[in-house]
């Protein structure tokens, strides 16, 4: 057969709704100024789909450095991969800048979070090392397993005592090939919004000899006293050995880093694949990045109205009777019981009659018969903005509750 016959798109689960506009639940359009309130099909609505946690996406001191930086230096500077001819006094200023903030001895900046896991992974382990990783981890840590050749084991989210079977089969192995073991979680779960139980899988080290790596994308920034991120949050930062974040969530940019000892971060430059056959990180992007951990550092009032829109949203929610789940962060799901199209019809009510835009979470990442929808707070929205969107919740509930989205459709949207 030809190749590309396979490859054809299927509508799947949502096309029963493919009379919408074929950028209305994939690949959205929100226009405007990056802020709670931006328009959407020709209208205004209240987001609440945004990583732009501390709100330093549109932040004025950020828009002026970011332009700066950009007529001064270009989208080219500097030219060729970091190994060769992309290195900078600013690509290492901020290295050792994240370094200290995150309390670590040694950190290397990655191009981008999702390529930099998997490259990570990759560059670590090999056929006779064992990888035992958490089920709800990210796609990026479920592609880097897949590339490893060795022996992998996957434990329920955040059970520890299945973690400890799955480790007592990985010594048994790496005890004859003579490999190491290699734990993966993160820090926070971009789903559920729940912890990784780092306490718990740090104080079996000792007995397992693994190293953990943490990917705390959406702790980062958000987490800690400091916003150092989940490990500070549970007082363990010095048991992470390879700590990772993304520049796409607090700092609202693009890039990532890791962290840990310096002898393996070292390691890491000579080897991660991803970095070593790709153009450094543009030199806009690191300015960028300076002045945003600078106000992560100076400006703790940031994280003070994160948390203070995110204690009114998810206390008013719980208050109201709705079900958020385990959430201990920012991240805050709300979980209803329903079918695919009772889902679809709810967003889009949401969407059309109470100007509300947040994500649609489906199966396979909930059961079938749940209905998610997920709000990122920032420390941007207000406390009006809060009480906006619960009611408006509150009313499309009822509606859920009494069958009225179970009809084919319900609402005609126009472009």
């Amino acid at each position: 057969m030809d190749l590309f016959d396979k490859l054809k798109v299927e509508e799947g689960a949502l096309g029963q709704h493919s009379h919408l506009p074929k950028d209305y639940f994939m690949f959205p359009k929100l226009e405007g100024d990056i802020a709670p309130r931006m328009k959407f099909n020709g209208k205004e609505v209240l987001t609440w789909s945004l990583n732009n946690y501390l709100g330093l996406a549109n932040h004025p001191e950020v828009r002026r450095v970011d332009a700066e930086a950009a007529e001064r230096w270009g989208l080219a500077y500097p030219m060729g991969a970091r190994m060769m001819s992309g290195n900078s006094v600013h690509h290492i200023d901020l290295e050792e800048k994240l370094a200290d903030f995150i309390d670590k001895e040694a950190v290397m900046l990655l191009n981008y979070g999702y390529q930099g896991v998997l490259s990570i992974i990759d560059a670590i382990v090999d056929r006779k090392d064992v990888i035992v990783y958490d089920a709800e981890s990210h796609a990026c840590i479920i592609d880097g397993v897949r590339l490893h050749m060795g022996k992998r084991f996957v434990f329920p989210h955040n059970n520890i005592e299945n973690l400890e079977k799955q480790l007592q089969r990985a010594k048994r192995i790496t005890d004859e090939t003579g490999g190491g073991i290699l734990v993966i979680t993160e820090g926070v779960f971009g789903m559920s919004g729940n912890m990784g139980n780092l306490k718990d899988i740090i104080a079996l080290k000792d007995k397992y000899q693994f190293r953990l790596f943490v990917d705390d994308a959406h702790g980062f920034g958000t987490m800690g006293k400091t916003g150092a991120g989940t490990g500070e949050e549970q007082g363990v930062q010095d048991g992470i050995d390879l700590y990772f974040s993304t520049f796409a969530k607090s700092m609202a940019s693009i890039g990532a880093f890791v962290g840990g000892n310096p002898s393996i971060i070292q390691y890491l430059r000579y080897t991660l694949r991803s970095q070593i056959f790709a153009k450094s990180l543009p030199m806009p992007l690191v300015i960028g990045a300076l002045k945003r951990l600078e106000l992560l550092r100076t400006k703790p009032e940031l994280k003070d109205n994160l948390w203070k829109v995110v204690n009114a949203l998810q206390s008013g929610l719980k208050k109201h009777g709705f079900d958020i789940g385990t959430t201990k962060s920012p991240v805050t799901p709300v979980l209803f019981k329903g079918g695919l199209g009772e889902g679809a019809n709810m967003a889009m009510d949401l969407r059309e009659n109470y100007n509300i835009f947040c994500s649609m979470v489906i199966y396979p990442v909930v059961p079938k018969d749940v209905i998610m929808l997920r709000l990122i707070p920032t420390a941007v929205h207000t406390l009006e903005d809060v009480e906006e969107t619960i009611n408006a919740f509150a009313a499309v509930k009822d509606k859920l509750d009494n069958g009225v989205y179970r009809r084919e459709e319900i609402i005609a949207i126009t472009k």
